[in-house]
Protein backbone atom coordinates (compact mmCIF):
# COMPACT_ATOMS: atom_id res chain seq x y z
CA UNK A 1 0.00 0.00 0.00
CA UNK A 2 3.12 2.11 0.41
CA UNK A 3 4.17 1.86 -2.93
CA UNK A 4 0.98 2.49 -4.45
CA UNK A 5 0.59 5.49 -2.64
CA UNK A 6 3.73 7.33 -2.94
CA UNK A 7 3.32 5.90 -7.22
CA UNK A 8 -0.60 7.94 -7.02
CA UNK A 9 1.11 11.03 -5.18
CA UNK A 10 4.36 11.23 -8.08
CA UNK A 11 1.46 10.99 -10.46
CA UNK A 12 -0.62 13.49 -9.53
CA UNK A 13 2.47 16.14 -8.83
CA UNK A 14 3.52 15.10 -12.28
CA UNK A 15 -0.02 15.67 -13.88
CA UNK A 16 -0.31 18.98 -11.64
CA UNK A 17 2.86 20.22 -13.26
CA UNK A 18 2.10 19.17 -16.49
CA UNK A 19 -1.13 21.38 -16.72
CA UNK A 20 0.14 24.36 -15.04
CA UNK A 21 3.21 24.18 -17.62
CA UNK A 22 0.81 24.23 -20.04
CA UNK A 23 -1.25 27.50 -19.26
CA UNK A 24 1.88 29.13 -18.87
CA UNK A 25 3.51 28.97 -22.13
CA UNK A 26 -0.12 30.19 -23.57
CA UNK A 27 1.65 34.04 -24.56
CA UNK A 28 4.18 31.82 -27.22
CA UNK A 29 1.53 28.80 -28.12
CA UNK A 30 -1.95 30.47 -27.08
CA UNK A 31 -4.07 28.53 -25.49
CA UNK A 32 -5.06 25.84 -28.21
CA UNK A 33 -2.56 23.21 -26.63
CA UNK A 34 -4.10 23.70 -23.36
CA UNK A 35 -7.34 23.01 -24.59
CA UNK A 36 -5.54 19.91 -26.42
CA UNK A 37 -4.56 18.37 -22.62
CA UNK A 38 -7.70 19.22 -20.79
CA UNK A 39 -9.32 17.17 -23.18
CA UNK A 40 -6.75 14.54 -23.27
CA UNK A 41 -6.81 14.23 -19.49
CA UNK A 42 -10.80 14.26 -18.96
CA UNK A 43 -10.76 11.21 -21.44
CA UNK A 44 -8.14 9.44 -19.15
CA UNK A 45 -10.00 10.23 -16.23
CA UNK A 46 -13.30 9.06 -16.93
CA UNK A 47 -11.72 5.38 -18.30
CA UNK A 48 -9.91 5.09 -14.97
CA UNK A 49 -13.04 6.32 -13.34
CA UNK A 50 -14.67 3.71 -14.87
CA UNK A 51 -12.43 1.25 -14.22
CA UNK A 52 -12.84 2.07 -10.58
CA UNK A 53 -8.81 2.64 -10.18
CA UNK A 54 -8.49 3.18 -6.29
CA UNK A 55 -5.70 2.96 -3.55
CA UNK A 56 -7.38 2.50 0.17
CA UNK A 57 -5.66 3.93 2.82
CA UNK A 58 -6.91 3.81 6.65
CA UNK A 59 -10.40 5.13 7.02
CA UNK A 60 -10.54 6.21 3.34
CA UNK A 61 -9.95 5.55 -0.33
CA UNK A 62 -8.23 7.48 -3.21
CA UNK A 63 -9.55 7.40 -5.96
CA UNK A 64 -7.42 7.77 -8.79
CA UNK A 65 -9.62 9.33 -11.06
CA UNK A 66 -10.10 12.08 -9.01
CA UNK A 67 -7.42 12.54 -6.67
CA UNK A 68 -4.86 12.74 -10.10
CA UNK A 69 -6.98 13.73 -13.31
CA UNK A 70 -9.76 15.82 -11.73
CA UNK A 71 -7.73 17.72 -9.59
CA UNK A 72 -5.80 18.68 -12.31
CA UNK A 73 -8.53 19.94 -14.44
CA UNK A 74 -9.58 21.60 -11.62
CA UNK A 75 -6.58 23.18 -11.52
CA UNK A 76 -6.83 23.70 -15.15
CA UNK A 77 -9.67 25.94 -14.84
CA UNK A 78 -9.15 27.39 -12.16
CA UNK A 79 -5.45 29.11 -13.41
CA UNK A 80 -7.27 29.56 -17.07
CA UNK A 81 -10.32 32.31 -15.34
CA UNK A 82 -8.33 34.18 -13.53
CA UNK A 83 -5.53 34.59 -15.38
CA UNK A 84 -7.93 34.53 -19.02
CA UNK A 85 -11.31 35.18 -18.42
CA UNK A 86 -14.51 33.95 -18.63
CA UNK A 87 -14.54 33.67 -22.46
CA UNK A 88 -11.93 30.94 -22.28
CA UNK A 89 -12.43 29.27 -19.37
CA UNK A 90 -16.30 29.08 -21.14
CA UNK A 91 -14.10 26.99 -24.09
CA UNK A 92 -12.08 24.94 -21.28
CA UNK A 93 -15.43 24.03 -19.60
CA UNK A 94 -17.00 22.91 -23.34
CA UNK A 95 -14.13 21.45 -23.77
CA UNK A 96 -14.08 19.01 -20.49
CA UNK A 97 -17.92 19.05 -20.52
CA UNK A 98 -17.68 17.33 -24.27
CA UNK A 99 -15.53 14.88 -23.90
CA UNK A 100 -16.74 13.41 -20.41
CA UNK A 101 -19.95 12.82 -22.49
CA UNK A 102 -17.88 11.62 -25.29
CA UNK A 103 -15.99 8.89 -23.69
CA UNK A 104 -18.55 6.54 -22.48
CA UNK A 105 -20.82 6.88 -25.68
CA UNK A 106 -17.59 5.80 -27.52
CA UNK A 107 -16.94 3.05 -24.94
CA UNK A 108 -20.62 1.75 -25.14
CA UNK A 109 -19.83 1.65 -29.29
CA UNK A 110 -16.96 -0.46 -28.62
CA UNK A 111 -18.86 -2.62 -26.55
CA UNK A 112 -21.72 -3.24 -28.93
CA UNK A 113 -19.42 -3.47 -32.00
CA UNK A 114 -17.65 -6.20 -30.19
CA UNK A 115 -20.97 -7.92 -29.54
CA UNK A 116 -22.31 -7.61 -32.68
CA UNK A 117 -18.96 -9.41 -34.28
CA UNK A 118 -19.01 -12.11 -31.48
CA UNK A 119 -15.54 -11.52 -30.13
CA UNK A 120 -14.64 -11.58 -26.92
CA UNK A 121 -15.94 -8.96 -24.34
CA UNK A 122 -13.53 -6.04 -24.00
CA UNK A 123 -12.34 -6.28 -20.48
CA UNK A 124 -9.95 -3.50 -20.58
CA UNK A 125 -12.95 -1.04 -21.61
CA UNK A 126 -15.12 -0.76 -18.91
CA UNK A 127 -18.72 -0.50 -19.32
CA UNK A 128 -19.93 2.65 -19.21
CA UNK A 129 -22.80 3.61 -16.41
CA UNK A 130 -25.53 5.81 -17.77
CA UNK A 131 -26.77 7.03 -14.03
CA UNK A 132 -23.00 7.33 -13.14
CA UNK A 133 -22.12 9.11 -16.20
CA UNK A 134 -24.39 11.66 -16.45
CA UNK A 135 -24.00 12.57 -12.77
CA UNK A 136 -19.97 13.22 -13.57
CA UNK A 137 -20.63 15.30 -16.57
CA UNK A 138 -23.07 17.42 -15.16
CA UNK A 139 -21.47 17.66 -11.68
CA UNK A 140 -18.31 18.48 -13.57
CA UNK A 141 -20.21 21.28 -15.49
CA UNK A 142 -21.63 22.71 -12.37
CA UNK A 143 -18.17 22.44 -9.97
CA UNK A 144 -16.56 24.82 -13.06
CA UNK A 145 -19.41 27.20 -12.88
CA UNK A 146 -19.33 27.89 -9.15
CA UNK A 147 -15.57 27.28 -8.87
CA UNK A 148 -15.48 31.17 -11.17
CA UNK A 149 -18.48 32.38 -9.06
CA UNK A 150 -17.16 31.45 -5.67
CA UNK A 151 -13.53 33.17 -6.53
CA UNK A 152 -15.47 36.12 -7.57
CA UNK A 153 -17.46 36.04 -4.57
CA UNK A 154 -14.43 35.57 -1.74
CA UNK A 155 -12.90 38.30 -4.19
CA UNK A 156 -14.88 41.03 -2.91
CA UNK A 157 -13.45 44.07 -1.17
CA UNK A 158 -15.51 43.95 1.28
CA UNK A 159 -14.37 40.29 2.29
CA UNK A 160 -10.85 40.97 1.75
CA UNK A 161 -9.18 37.53 2.20
CA UNK A 162 -5.50 37.40 1.09
CA UNK A 163 -4.86 35.48 -1.98
CA UNK A 164 -3.64 32.32 -0.51
CA UNK A 165 -7.04 31.96 1.78
CA UNK A 166 -9.00 32.77 -1.29
CA UNK A 167 -7.38 30.36 -3.42
CA UNK A 168 -7.31 27.54 -0.90
CA UNK A 169 -11.44 28.15 0.03
CA UNK A 170 -12.66 28.09 -3.36
CA UNK A 171 -10.53 25.22 -4.19
CA UNK A 172 -11.91 23.25 -0.85
CA UNK A 173 -15.50 24.36 -1.98
CA UNK A 174 -15.28 23.08 -5.50
CA UNK A 175 -14.39 20.04 -4.17
CA UNK A 176 -16.98 19.27 -1.50
CA UNK A 177 -19.42 20.84 -3.86
CA UNK A 178 -18.61 17.60 -6.09
CA UNK A 179 -18.96 14.98 -3.67
CA UNK A 180 -22.62 16.52 -2.94
CA UNK A 181 -23.49 17.02 -6.28
CA UNK A 182 -21.89 13.47 -7.61
CA UNK A 183 -22.37 11.12 -4.83
CA UNK A 184 -26.21 12.28 -4.97
CA UNK A 185 -26.83 11.76 -8.31
CA UNK A 186 -24.99 8.81 -8.50
CA UNK A 187 -25.74 6.73 -4.93
CA UNK A 188 -28.76 8.31 -4.12
CA UNK A 189 -30.88 5.64 -2.91
CA UNK A 190 -28.23 3.00 -2.59
CA UNK A 191 -27.15 1.74 0.91
CA UNK A 192 -23.82 3.00 0.81
CA UNK A 193 -24.93 6.76 -0.09
CA UNK A 194 -23.93 8.02 3.23
CA UNK A 195 -21.18 5.82 3.44
CA UNK A 196 -19.47 7.38 -0.17
CA UNK A 197 -20.56 10.77 0.61
CA UNK A 198 -18.63 11.14 4.25
CA UNK A 199 -15.32 9.28 3.10
CA UNK A 200 -15.35 11.13 -0.05
CA UNK A 201 -15.88 13.94 2.04
CA UNK A 202 -12.46 13.66 4.03
CA UNK A 203 -10.34 12.52 1.07
CA UNK A 204 -11.28 16.05 -1.12
CA UNK A 205 -10.02 17.85 1.97
CA UNK A 206 -6.83 15.89 1.82
CA UNK A 207 -6.61 16.44 -1.83
CA UNK A 208 -7.67 20.77 -1.33
CA UNK A 209 -4.80 20.40 1.04
CA UNK A 210 -2.22 18.90 -1.55
CA UNK A 211 -3.43 20.52 -4.28
CA UNK A 212 -3.37 23.86 -2.97
CA UNK A 213 0.38 24.84 -2.85
CA UNK A 214 0.60 24.02 -6.27
CA UNK A 215 -2.29 26.56 -6.98
CA UNK A 216 -1.44 29.10 -5.11
CA UNK A 217 2.65 29.21 -5.89
CA UNK A 218 1.33 29.23 -9.15
CA UNK A 219 -0.96 32.21 -9.30
CA UNK A 220 1.62 34.45 -6.98
CA UNK A 221 4.43 33.47 -9.43
CA UNK A 222 2.22 34.51 -12.45
CA UNK A 223 0.94 37.89 -10.63
CA UNK A 224 4.37 39.20 -9.31
CA UNK A 225 7.00 37.99 -11.90
CA UNK A 226 5.08 38.35 -15.26
CA UNK A 227 2.89 40.91 -14.31
CA UNK A 228 0.00 39.00 -14.68
CA UNK A 229 -3.13 40.85 -12.53
CA UNK A 230 -5.34 38.85 -11.19
CA UNK A 231 -9.22 40.58 -12.21
CA UNK A 232 -12.25 41.44 -9.41
CA UNK A 233 -15.18 40.57 -12.49
CA UNK A 234 -18.93 40.57 -11.88
CA UNK A 235 -19.87 37.61 -9.35
CA UNK A 236 -21.86 35.79 -12.61
CA UNK A 237 -19.17 36.80 -14.90
CA UNK A 238 -18.71 33.45 -16.13
CA UNK A 239 -22.13 32.95 -17.13
CA UNK A 240 -23.22 35.87 -18.89
CA UNK A 241 -21.32 37.99 -21.09
CA UNK A 242 -21.18 41.35 -19.33
CA UNK A 243 -17.18 41.44 -18.94
CA UNK A 244 -16.39 40.37 -22.75
CA UNK A 245 -18.82 43.02 -23.88
CA UNK A 246 -18.06 45.66 -21.66
CA UNK A 247 -14.02 45.52 -22.99
CA UNK A 248 -15.17 44.78 -26.55
CA UNK A 249 -17.46 47.94 -25.97
CA UNK A 250 -14.65 50.18 -24.64
CA UNK A 251 -12.06 48.75 -27.06
CA UNK A 252 -14.65 49.63 -30.07
CA UNK A 253 -15.05 53.28 -28.40
CA UNK A 254 -11.32 53.23 -28.10
CA UNK A 255 -10.91 52.47 -32.06
CA UNK A 256 -13.77 54.80 -32.89
CA UNK A 257 -12.13 57.84 -31.73
CA UNK A 258 -9.22 56.89 -32.63
CA UNK A 259 -10.40 56.92 -36.25
CA UNK A 260 -12.51 59.83 -35.95
CA UNK A 261 -8.87 62.01 -34.96
CA UNK A 262 -7.00 60.44 -37.85
CA UNK A 263 -9.36 61.62 -40.14
CA UNK A 264 -9.34 64.93 -38.73
CA UNK A 265 -5.72 64.94 -39.10
CA UNK A 266 -6.53 63.95 -42.26
CA UNK A 267 -9.05 66.83 -43.12
CA UNK A 268 -6.68 69.50 -41.46
CA UNK A 269 -3.89 68.21 -43.77
CA UNK A 270 -6.01 68.33 -46.76
CA UNK A 271 -6.93 72.24 -46.07
CA UNK A 272 -3.40 72.82 -45.58
CA UNK A 273 -2.36 71.09 -48.45
CA UNK A 274 -4.83 73.15 -50.56
CA UNK A 275 -3.75 76.71 -48.87
CA UNK A 276 -0.23 75.63 -50.07
CA UNK A 277 -0.87 75.21 -53.58
CA UNK A 278 -2.98 78.20 -53.84
CA UNK A 279 -0.29 79.81 -52.56
CA UNK A 280 2.29 78.50 -54.92
CA UNK A 281 0.27 79.39 -58.34
CA UNK A 282 2.80 81.02 -60.59
CA UNK A 283 2.59 81.93 -64.20
CA UNK A 284 4.42 79.85 -66.76
CA UNK A 285 4.98 79.37 -70.24
CA UNK A 286 5.69 82.05 -73.13
CA UNK A 287 3.49 85.17 -72.36
CA UNK A 288 2.81 87.61 -76.01
CA UNK A 289 3.07 90.70 -74.78
CA UNK A 290 3.30 94.17 -76.73
CA UNK A 291 6.49 95.58 -77.56
CA UNK A 292 5.04 99.06 -76.76
CA UNK A 293 2.20 99.32 -74.09
CA UNK A 294 3.52 95.99 -72.43
CA UNK A 295 -0.14 94.32 -72.72
CA UNK A 296 -0.77 90.69 -72.82
CA UNK A 297 -2.76 88.51 -74.93
CA UNK A 298 -4.35 85.59 -73.20
CA UNK A 299 -5.00 82.47 -74.57
CA UNK A 300 -8.48 83.45 -76.38
CA UNK A 301 -6.65 86.23 -78.51
CA UNK A 302 -7.81 88.97 -76.01
CA UNK A 303 -5.40 91.67 -74.79
CA UNK A 304 -5.25 93.18 -71.34
CA UNK A 305 -3.07 95.18 -68.83
CA UNK A 306 -0.14 93.77 -67.41
CA UNK A 307 -1.79 94.24 -64.28
CA UNK A 308 -4.72 93.00 -64.88
CA UNK A 309 -3.51 89.70 -66.61
CA UNK A 310 -0.83 89.03 -63.11
CA UNK A 311 -3.51 89.56 -60.69
CA UNK A 312 -5.83 87.00 -62.84
CA UNK A 313 -3.00 84.21 -63.35
CA UNK A 314 -1.57 84.30 -59.69
CA UNK A 315 -2.12 85.19 -56.24
CA UNK A 316 -0.37 88.49 -56.92
CA UNK A 317 -1.41 91.92 -56.83
CA UNK A 318 -0.30 95.06 -57.34
CA UNK A 319 0.46 98.25 -54.88
CA UNK A 320 0.78 101.50 -57.05
CA UNK A 321 4.41 104.14 -56.21
CA UNK A 322 6.92 106.24 -58.35
CA UNK A 323 10.47 105.00 -58.67
CA UNK A 324 13.22 107.35 -58.10
CA UNK A 325 13.99 107.90 -62.13
CA UNK A 326 10.20 108.70 -62.58
CA UNK A 327 9.89 110.85 -60.03
CA UNK A 328 12.90 112.85 -61.66
CA UNK A 329 11.46 112.91 -65.47
CA UNK A 330 8.07 113.92 -64.22
CA UNK A 331 8.37 115.98 -61.56
CA UNK A 332 11.34 117.57 -61.92
CA UNK A 333 9.57 120.88 -62.10
CA UNK A 334 7.77 121.15 -59.12
CA UNK A 335 10.93 121.18 -57.61
CA UNK A 336 11.48 124.42 -59.43
CA UNK A 337 13.84 123.40 -61.32
CA UNK A 338 15.13 123.94 -65.00
CA UNK A 339 15.74 121.96 -67.98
Amino acid sequence: MKGELILLIAEAITVYFLVLWAHSLRSRYGLAHFYALLGGLTAVMSWVTDAGVKVNLPHMSLMVGSTVFYTALLLGIFVVYVFDGPQATRVAISTVAGVSAMVPVIALLLHLEVAFSGSAPLVSVPMPSFRINSASVLTTVADLLFLAIAWEFLGKPRIHLPLWLRSFLTLLGVMWLDVILFSTGAFLGTHDYLEIMTGTFLSRLVLSVFAFPFLYLYLAKQNKKFGQVIEHRPVLAILKEMTEARQELSLAQKEIERRIHVEREKEGLIVELQRALNEVKTLRGILPTCAYCKNIRDETGDWHQLEEYIQTHSEAKFSHGICPECREEHFFHLRGGRA
